[in-house]
C-alpha cells in the first residue's frame, strides 16, 4: 500500500470517528465538543498534538495547535493559547455554543475551568462518557491497526521462553521480555484509565507473589519491587515446581493489546493444571457466547458459575482480594471500555476489542490462566493474539 492511498484510508476513517461522535453528541444536545487530552487529540486527528479539537455538531473539527506538527487544512490554526479559539470561531462565521462538551476524565479541574472559561455562558457538560463509549466500537482502520498489533504480538510472546536462562528472577526474565517487544518494534508507551492507575509494559508473577494483593485495579497484582510502584515482579527467583505467569501487553501503532502466557519450571501440581485447563475452557465459552447484544455481565456470571462448578472459586481471579471483572475492552486505552464485570451496564457490540483474563491463583505455584484480545464479531469472539495457550514448560540449561 503506497503511502497516498494509505493516508485517504485514514483521513476517510476519522472523518467516521467524528460522525459517531456527532451522533452520541446529538443524544446529549450538545452543540460542541472541545478535547484537549493527548487521547482524544489522537482519536480525532490520528495524531497527538499540544493543542484543541473542536467538534462542532455537524461539520468538520477544528484544530487548534500549539506545538507539533500538523498538516496545513483550512481547519488547522496556529494558536499559542486556548483564549484564542472564540475569536477564531467568530471569525469563521460559527456560533458560540450554548451546551459544551469537556473531558471530565482527562482534565485537571483548572484545565476544565479555563476551557469552560471560553464561553461563560455556556452550560459545560461532561463528555468523557460517552467519548469512551464511542472510542470502544473500533472503526475499520481501528480494527485493522488492533489485527496487526495482535500478530506482532503474539509472535513476540511465541519467544519468550527461548530467553529464559537458570537461576533468573522474575525480575531479570522480565527485562528480556521487555527487550524482545521493544526490538520487535513496541512504542513501549501504554496509556491507563483510572485516576490512581498506573503501568508499565506487563508483569511477571512467580510462585505466590501471583497472589500478592496491588493497590491498582488490574486482575492479579503482583507486590513489585519497590513500594513507589507496587505491582508486578518482586525479584523472587524462579524455582521448579513454580508457575510464571507473563502478562506483557504490545503498542507498536498507538493502538494495544493484551496476551498473558504461563510457564512451569518442572512439574506443577495437578490442581494447577486443572485450574488452566478450566481457564481454558472459560476462554472457549465466552468466546462462543459473546456476540452483539450479550449483557457484559453475563460473561463474567457466567465465568464465575463454571469456575464454582468445577471447584476453584475460591481461588478466581484472586486470592486475598478478588477482581470482580475478567475482561476488559483495550484499544488507544489498555483498560477502556466494555468491562466484563459484575456490576457491568454495557452489551457486547460488533467491533469491540476485549482482552478475556480468566485466571486462577493456586496456592505454593502460583498464577495460571492465559489472556487473549479479541474481536467481537457477529458469530462471536475473534482471537486477535493466536497462540497456543497451554502451560510453556521452561527448559533448564
Amino acid at each position: 500500500m503506497n503511502a497516498d492511498i494509505k493516508n485517504d484510508v485514514l483521513l476517510n476513517d476519522l472523518k467516521l470517528r467524528v460522525h459517531k461522535v456527532q451522533n452520541a453528541m446529538k443524544n446529549l444536545r450538545l452543540d460542541a465538543l472541545l478535547v484537549q487530552s493527548n487521547l482524544n487529540n489522537l482519536y480525532f486527528a490520528g495524531r497527538i498534538f499540544a493543542g484543541c479539537t473542536y467538534v462542532p455538531c455537524e461539520g468538520q473539527p477544528l484544530f487548534f495547535v500549539r506545538r507539533g506538527a500538523f498538516p496545513a487544512g483550512d481547519n488547522v490554526f496556529s494558536i499559542y493559547k486556548p483564549e484564542q479559539i472564540p475569536g477564531i470561531l467568530h471569525d469563521l462565521g460559527l456560533a458560540s455554543p450554548e451546551h459544551l462538551g469537556l473531558e471530565s476524565a482527562e482534565l485537571s479541574q483548572r484545565n476544565w475551568q479555563r476551557l469552560a472559561a471560553l464561553w461563560p455562558d455556556a452550560e459545560s457538560l461532561d463528555a468523557s462518557g460517552v467519548l469512551a463509549s464511542v472510542r470502544s466500537v473500533k472503526t475499520p482502520y481501528e480494527i485493522a491497526l488492533m489485527k496487526k498489533t495482535g500478530s506482532r504480538h503474539a509472535a513476540v510472546v511465541a519467544r519468550f521462553a527461548s530467553v529464559y536462562e537458570q537461576g533468573m528472577t522474575d525480575q531479570q526474565w522480565m527485562i528480556e521480555m521487555v527487550h524482545l517487544m521493544l526490538k520487535a518494534g513496541s512504542l513501549g508507551i501504554f496509556r491507563v484509565a483510572g485516576e490512581s492507575m498506573e503501568a508499565f509494559m506487563g508483569t511477571v508473577l512467580a510462585g505466590d507473589n501471583g497472589a500478592a494483593v496491588s493497590p491498582y485495579d488490574f486482575a492479579l497484582g503482583g507486590a513489585g519491587i519497590d513500594p513507589s510502584y507496587p505491582v508486578g515482579q518482586s525479584g523472587v527467583r524462579i524455582e521448579p515446581g513454580m508457575t510464571v505467569m507473563a502478562d506483557v501487553a504490545a503498542n507498536f501503532y498507538g493502538y494495544l493489546t493484551d496476551c498473558t502466557r504461563v510457564y512451569a519450571l518442572g512439574g506443577v501440581s495437578a490442581r494447577a493444571r486443572d485450574a488452566h485447563r478450566l481457564s481454558i475452557d472459560i476462554h472457549e465459552t465466552i468466546a462462543q457466547r459473546a456476540i452483539p447484544g450479550t449483557p457484559c455481565s453475563e460473561l463474567y456470571n457466567l465465568a464465575v458459575a463454571m469456575a464454582e462448578r468445577a471447584g476453584f472459586a475460591e481461588c478466581f481471579m484472586g486470592a486475598e482480594r478478588k477482581a470482580r471483572f475478567v475482561g476488559h475492552g483495550t484499544g488507544l486505552v489498555i483498560n477502556e471500555q466494555p468491562v466484563l464485570g459484575a456490576r457491568s451496564q454495557e452489551i457486547l457490540q460488533a467491533g469491540m476489542c476485549i482482552a478475556v483474563e480468566p485466571k486462577f491463583v493456586i496456592a505454593g505455584v502460583g498464577a495460571v490462566g492465559p489472556e487473549d484480545t479479541y474481536l467481537v464479531t457477529d458469530k462471536g469472539l475473534r482471537s486477535l493474539t493466536p497462540l497456543d495457550r497451554e502451560i510453556i514448560e521452561l527448559q533448564e540449561i
